[in-house]
């Protein structure tokens, strides 16, 4: 190995171990990693931003604004309320779901296609008493395997397409990924409705009630004592009555801002104290009323906060949202929106900060209050995703066909070669604008920065770690393994390594790195080097084994009150189906 490939594998090394370690935001990780292949000389300097310019980057961001303008016409939602029905069976409701969920997921951001689905799937599970963990999974694994059918289904296949216009001279088209794609998607859905939903642990998809599951017991709240409150003078044991009923739970009383060491029944209460309790937002409704305690927000802005209409909101965090990674008081939440963060759900894990002070992760369920109009642009511009159905204010239902239409015009229009795709989508991004399905403001809140830094940073690192012939060596090893085999075999462990990468890191990251690594393999054996990159393709996407390989099994975690643990039950037979059906599909439609 030379000194260069050395530095550059050592780079990806700590790029890999940082990411595994979640400390850091992965966008973060991959920008310091171009800047520090930069310093050490590996990535020469005129080419350290040409990933920002990439068509790879340019067409994920453009294909993000499409899938908010498609999701305000509220042409999906319509199309979703008349085709579910909680009387049906579970498995027809999660074969229609999952199906739903895959059709859309091909022609958008799958992300936006699970937000739009999962609070229709989660009114489903209330009315029909079950418990949404049964089903959000198999919703958001089928979200995932609809987006191999076209290119712009999932930014694996955006990059795949754009390397092999660069190293071929013609990317793959819109429906090549189609084939091989419906083939997965159609298996996939079949197993997660038919077989997968019952591999879901009994802890998690047991409950009867889809109450139970949300944990909305382990909200952990702050209330205050008010000036009149009858708790004044009183001893805690006063409040802990309402433990027994299973109501309240008081983890701590905060004093004058500092938490009183210790919970005794015997501590005395007085006014201005601040208490931390787990309760579900109707307990502390009926704990304000009973015992004259107030929400805590900021003493200089409650006036206005309480006098007008208020209510309560549950959103879940995804990962990149604006408040991820910091805090309602490091985001000034009250001071500049006059809304309150009452409570964090977070698996069932205590927290020991305070609620206004605690550090955010993606997959947390929050309690937001505050002004009833006011709620759901706050939590548009936190990042966050309700956890009931949509507002019918926010949705320009009469603009549904329009959207519609135009957007299949610019597919089209891409298809047949008439206009290039970043092209296409663009125009149909402007059009939305002027017709208003997606306002100036939103136009780039539909963006996720972190995806586009994280690409357009990493793809200057992939094209130094194959312009030094590291992914030579990594090709040569995989052949040495597999010397004498079959190409399909070489193929089959490219995938499985590809596949295995997409669980850990994100799969943006895996495709980049692992495209050049097809080539070269492809080169080595003398082969098309098409079915080599469509494998990638696949497994960069079909992460299932844990909530961090994707984006939207990170989104589930919080309300379906899955652990760590749960989802390699149903998700290590459907990346080995995969795997099964793929590997004959892509030998068929794109031959060696």
């Amino acid at each position: 190995m030379t000194n260069e490939q050395i530095m550059l594998f050592s780079l990806l090394g700590c790029v890999f171990a940082l990411l595994l370690w979640g400390r850091f935001r992965y966008d973060l990780v991959a920008f310091a990693a171009l800047i520090a292949g930069v310093v050490i000389g590996v990535i020469p300097q005129d080419t350290a931003f040409s990933g920002f310019g990439h068509p790879a980057v340019i067409i994920i961001a453009l294909v993000l604004i499409v899938s908010k303008g498609l999701s305000n016409s509220g042409a999906i939602e319509l199309l979703a309320r008349y085709m579910i029905d909680s009387g049906r069976k579970l498995s027809s409701h999660i074969g229609i779901m999952a199906g739903l969920a895959a059709a859309l997921s091909a022609v958008m951001n799958n992300v936006g296609a699970l937000a739009l689905l999962m609070p229709v799937d989660l009114r489903a599970a209330e009315k029909a008493e079950r418990s949404p963990a049964l089903t959000l999974m198999p919703l958001s694994f089928a979200s995932i395997l609809g987006g191999l059918v076209t290119l712009i289904g999932t930014p694996p296949n955006i990059i795949i397409a754009s390397y092999r216009e660069k190293a071929l001279g013609e990317p793959f088209a819109m429906f090549d990924f189609a084939p091989v794609g419906i083939v997965c998607a159609v298996v996939g859905v079949l197993f997660v409705a038919l077989i997968g939903w019952r591999l879901i642990p009994r802890a998690s998809g047991g409950s009867n009630h889809a109450q139970e599951l949300f944990r909305l017991d382990d909200y952990v709240a702050e209330v205050r004592v008010s000036d009149d409150s009858d708790l004044i003078g009183q001893r805690l044991r006063d409040v802990k009555e309402l433990e027994e009923n299973g109501e309240v739970q008081v983890l701590g009383v905060i004093r004058r801002g500092n938490k009183l060491p210790g919970i005794t029944a015997w501590q005395v209460i007085e006014a201005g104290d601040i208490l931390v309790v787990e309760a579900n937002p109707n307990a502390i409704e009926d704990l304000a009323g009973s015992l004259g305690v107030e929400y805590v927000g900021s003493e200089k802005y409650e006036g206005s906060l309480v006098s007008a209409d208020t209510g309560f909101m549950e959103v879940v965090v995804p990962e990149g949202a604006r408040i991820a990674g910091r805090s309602a008081l490091n985001l000034k939440l009250l001071y500049r929106h006059n809304v309150t963060l009452m409570g964090i759900s977070r698996q069932g894990q205590k927290i020991h900060e305070r609620v206004r002070r605690t550090e955010i992760k993606a997959g947390d369920i929050l309690l937001l209050y505050g002004p009833t109009e006011r709620l759901s642009e706050i939590s548009n511009w936190l990042g966050c995703l309700p956890l009931a159905e949509r507002g019918l204010q926010v949705i320009k239902r009469d603009k549904a066909l329009l959207a519609v239409g135009i957007f299949a015009s610019a597919i089209l229009a891409a298809s047949f070669g008439v206009l290039y795709l970043p092209f296409a989508l663009g125009l149909t991004c402007i059009l939305y604008v002027l017709l208003n399905i997606v306002t100036v403001q939103r136009l780039y809140e539909s963006v996720e920065w972190p995806v586009i830094v994280l690409l357009g940073s990493l793809i200057p690192v992939g094209a130094a770690l194959e312009a030094s012939g590291g992914t030579g060596l990594i090709a040569n090893w995989i052949v040495t393994v597999t010397q004498g085999a079959a190409p399909w075999v070489v193929l089959t462990l490219l995938m499985v390594v590809t596949m295995t990468l997409s669980d850990v890191l994100n799969n943006t990251a895996t495709a980049v790195i692992a495209a050049p690594i097809a080539l070269e393999l492809a080169n080595r054996l003398s082969v098309n080097p098409d079915p080599f990159l469509m494998a990638v393709a696949i497994a960069a996407s079909c992460a299932f084994l844990t909530p961090i390989g994707h984006k939207n099994n990170t989104l589930i975690m919080g309300p379906g009150g899955y652990k760590f643990g749960d989802y390699w039950r149903m998700g290590l037979p459907l990346e080995i189906l995969i795997i099964a059906v793929s590997i004959p599909a892509i030998m068929y439609f794109w031959s060696f």
